[in-house]
């Protein structure tokens, strides 16, 4: 076997564990995302298991990345990012970077809703920074209320309460930078009403 395929397969066991804590993730949750087995799950993180393909692409799907990130393959040389939408709550993410950890960068479209639900702030660890590009977007931040247009941004503190979602009957597109804490709560975040309603973080 290729030597670089056999090291990228002997590191894939702690890139899973090291995903799985980053998404906050048990590896009962993952079971479930996955069909794989616990204890399957645990062998592969131990590298007590050899990845197989069959196995490693519905991790690659639940955690959001492609097989070359799982198992930290070599580079190519194609600078492309290959978009792979994640969809949660009504909200649409297109991650734009490829790194695991630190900055991320995603552009989120939010769907036209014509019940928009009570705005519901949250707090989390981090940062973040918005860019609307289509749509308009209304932005709960502490106690302002605002309408963000295209071309407008924003930044705040993410410790502060904060929600977002289409201002009107249109559809909402915006670009977003934040830190790992800032992807655990928009991916993992679970919405109140059974419509598709803005984004409740």
């Amino acid at each position: 076997m290729d030597d670089d395929l056999e090291q990228a397969l002997g590191a894939a066991g702690p890139r899973l564990r090291a995903l799985r804590r980053q998404h906050e993730t048990t590896l009962a949750d993952l079971s479930t995302a996955t069909g794989i087995s616990v204890s399957t799950l645990s062998r592969l993180e131990s590298g007590a298991r050899r990845p197989t393909l069959e196995l490693l692409l519905p991790l690659a799907r639940a955690h959001g990345v492609t097989l070359d990130e799982l198992v930290d393959a070599p580079p190519t040389g194609d600078p492309r990012v290959h978009l792979r939408p994640i969809t949660r709550g009504g909200m649409t993410m297109l991650p734009l970077t490829r790194r695991t950890g630190g900055i991320q960068a995603y552009k989120l479209v939010l769907p036209a809703d014509s019940r928009p639900g009570d705005p519901d702030p949250r707090t989390h660890e981090g940062y973040e920074w918005l860019y609307v590009l289509n749509g308009r977007l209304r932005l709960v931040l502490g106690e302002h209320d605002l309408v963000l247009s295209p071309g407008e941004a924003a930044e705040f503190d993410t410790r502060t309460p904060h929600w977002f979602g289409a201002a009107d009957t249109e559809s909402v597109e915006f670009l977003s930078l934040f830190g790992k804490q800032g992807e655990r709560a928009h991916l993992r975040a679970r919405p109140r009403t059974t419509h598709a309603s803005g984004r409740a973080e």
